[in-house]
């Protein structure tokens, strides 16, 4: 499937582009050449493969949330730069 300049034109509009007329030569020969592969990329028998987003069977490996002691405030603070006796203290951004 071939596509025109003119096509190149208004996708070049809707995403708000500028091109030239030497970019909108390249990139209809690009774009065709794109739309041709994912013609022949459609011609594939995938009537036997299921659906998926990844090839792997992968899952999110997470740990057991279990309760802990927290760290001591004292000690949370201990390194901070700049800070009250509870609280950090950063500098003012809005004014």
């Amino acid at each position: 499937m071939a596509i025109s300049g003119e096509e190149v034109r208004h996708i070049a509009q809707l995403s708000r582009l500028n091109l030239s007329e030497g970019e909108v030569e390249t990139l209809t020969g690009q774009l065709g050449a794109i739309i041709d592969y994912v013609a022949q990329l459609n011609m594939l028998d995938t009537s036997g493969i299921e659906p998926t987003s990844h090839v792997l069977p992968l899952k999110n490996v997470m740990r057991d949330d279990s309760p802990a002691a927290s760290l001591p405030r004292e000690e949370a603070l201990k390194n901070a730069p700049d800070c009250t006796e509870k609280f950090y203290r950063v500098p003012q951004i809005i004014e």
